[in-house]
């Protein structure tokens, strides 16, 4: 892979999670799934412990468009290492926006992770990761800390 090949590659991820980004705040479920390869494992923050397949990552987007009115998901500190036809990243990762009942929701942090495989000319997710610390001394997840 040659430098140009990996600059291309990143951007080409970048911009897939700006389309993630503008998907979510559209609620676009079905354009949403274009993003996803058919049997990504997401290992998110709410149970079960892994959801597997498009369809159980799109149900779980589906719940938060259930309970918010508007969605806004940041991405911050994002890494990105490409090798060849696999990538991954890490970074930080937050959702806000306002609630159904009209409550503006700041929001936590947590720590994500992506894995892209490139399927014909498209950067797809096949794996995510997102969760929070937990303090050992009470086996609580600690959600009041930021980047």
């Amino acid at each position: 892979m040659t430098a140009t090949q990996g600059e291309t590659d990143e951007t080409a991820i970048r911009r897939q999670l700006t389309k993630i980004i503008h998907l979510l705040a559209v609620k676009d479920l079905q354009e949403l799934g274009e993003v996803y390869a058919s049997d990504v494992v997401s290992f998110d923050v709410e149970p079960p412990l892994q959801h597997v397949g498009r369809d159980a990552k799109l149900a779980n987007w589906q719940r938060v468009f259930a309970v918010f009115e508007s969605v806004d998901y940041e991405v911050r500190d994002l890494t990105l290492v490409v090798a060849g036809t696999v990538a991954y990243g890490h970074g930080f990762g937050r959702i806000s926006g306002k609630l159904k009942n009209g409550t503006e929701v700041s929001g936590m942090w947590v720590r994500a992770t992506f894995c892209f495989t490139k399927i014909g000319n498209a950067w797809l997710i096949t794996h995510d990761h997102a969760s929070v610390p937990f303090d050992i001394g009470t086996g609580r997840g600690v959600t009041d800390l930021e980047p």
